[in-house]
């Protein structure tokens, strides 16, 4: 036999059957049905017309989901009618097991809003967010935009739409990554927050004639975003200032193999191993043979990570210092009820001073510093922006950004992280401060309020 039509719409299909075709059979089947639409398509994904997960949890957890049929097995007679007292066998069916995930619709509904609109008014080509706590790993939000409907995918122009860009898209993170660098200097005790780093420049160079107007082979000259004259600036103003010579200096006080070091217990460079497939382990680049790749990791460049990455990042810091695995299945429920809860990996960063000290300094960052859209009104806000050039096969794309922004609320005792990465939005909103920190803004608010979380800001 051949099939002429799979999964007809009922009411097709007994147009069909009126015609009484000779030869023409029909096969009742199930189809799966997403009762939520495109919310969090990204993540939940979808089956092949025989019910086969190809992507999203639909696919991580296929053989957890879809059971084992069971079977019949009765003694018949020549012509296909049961014999009454042959041979009776059942096999039961080995019904499927139940995924209970971390997702809050609401919080995810308010992530993927606030996307969508910064997306059309930014012109950006993609806009993610990650909704985290910090002290379970659990991911409460998930949301790509552009996204799609995993029940009418023949609307699908782009296959790409189907990537999980908060897993599976990497992207260099500029300024937020200095939390790293920061963080670390401040744990191996080679600053302070009010340790003074006198006549910070405008331009540093760390290979010999990379500066120099005429020599644009030579990479390893490095400016802060605007220009200014030398200034004395404390661990704290560089902070707040967001000073890409100002960290690089630090930087070099804490030295490349320490930087390499804490890079890789902040888990960038290597998967989450959350329970997802297909997940990006990124790229860490501080190959002691490269004159300028320590200063551009420690500054968010020469280092390529997931939004999940750096969300999880900041949650160490949010967890005082105790990195935890994020995943998306809270617990698995069998057949019979049992419940199989889900234990995720962790390990100490920082200390808890360290952490501590971070937060005071990223707090100030939204006070006063580049994040002041991300000041959530009664709620105090810890966070870093970020705006990196985009790269391509050729180099740096200097007319196209990366805007992101990451940060914890309340400050002092924070219940979630945000992670937001803008991807090529317009020059109005070419930088982490104008696009991602009012994305952040609106969704760590209607978070904390869906959380029962008090105000802790009179």
């Amino acid at each position: 036999f051949v099939y002429l039509k799979r999964q007809l719409e009922f009411s097709q299909a007994e147009e069909v059957r009126e015609l009484d075709l000779a030869g023409v059979y029909f096969l009742e089947e199930p189809r799966r049905v997403y009762p939520a639409g495109s919310m969090a398509a990204a993540v939940v994904g979808f089956v092949n017309i025989d019910n086969e997960g190809n992507e999203g949890l639909e696919y991580q957890y296929e053989e957890v989901l879809r059971g084992q049929p069971g079977t019949l097995l009765v003694e018949t007679d020549p012509s296909g009618r049961v014999i009454p007292q042959g041979q009776y066998q059942v096999e039961p069916a080995e019904p499927g097991s139940d995924l209970v995930t971390t997702l809050d619709l609401d919080i995810q509904f308010s992530a993927e809003s606030a996307c969508s609109v910064m997306v059309e008014k930014s012109g950006a080509a993609r806009c993610t967010v990650v909704v985290l706590q910090p002290e379970t790993g659990e991911v409460l939000a998930m949301a790509v935009i552009p996204t799609f409907d995993p029940g009418r995918r023949d609307e699908v122009d782009d296959p790409d739409v189907y990537q999980n860009a908060a897993v599976r898209s990497t992207y260099e993170p500029g300024s937020t990554l200095k939390l790293v660098t920061v963080a670390a200097a401040l744990e191996e005790g080679v600053v302070r927050p009010d340790t003074l780093f006198p006549g910070v420049p405008y331009e540093h160079e760390v290979v010999p004639h990379a500066c120099d107007s005429d020599r644009d082979d030579i990479y390893g000259c490095f400016t802060d975003f605007k220009y200014h004259e030398p200034a004395d600036m404390t661990v704290k103003e560089i902070v707040t200032a967001s000073s890409n010579v100002g960290t690089i200096l630090i930087g070099e006080r804490l030295g490349d193999a320490a930087l390499r070091h804490y890079l890789s217990a902040f888990a960038l460079g290597v998967r989450t191993r959350i329970d997802f497939s297909g997940e990006a382990a990124g790229a860490v680049n501080v190959d002691p043979t490269c004159g300028s790749c320590a200063a551009s990791a420690a500054i968010g460049y020469s280092v390529a990570v997931t939004p999940l990455q750096m969300a999880a990042a900041y949650g160490a810091i949010a967890n005082d210092g105790i990195w935890i695995q994020p995943h998306l299945v809270e617990e698995i429920v069998d057949g019979e009820g049992r419940v199989r809860p889900v234990r995720p990996a962790r390990h100490q960063v920082v200390s808890s001073e360290t952490a501590r000290t971070m937060r005071i300094l990223l707090e100030n960052v939204v006070e006063e510093g580049t994040g002041v859209a991300a000041q959530v009104p009664g709620f105090s806000v810890a966070g870093k922006t970020g705006t990196a050039e985009r790269s391509t096969a050729s180099g740096y794309d200097s007319s196209s950004n990366v805007a992101s922004f990451v940060g914890m609320a309340p400050a002092d005792d924070p219940k979630l992280v945000v992670a937001v990465v803008v991807d090529a939005p317009s020059f109005e909103f070419r930088t982490g401060g104008l696009s991602a920190a009012p994305v952040f803004a609106e969704v760590m608010e209607k978070a904390l309020h869906r959380l029962g979380v008090g105000p802790d800001v009179l």
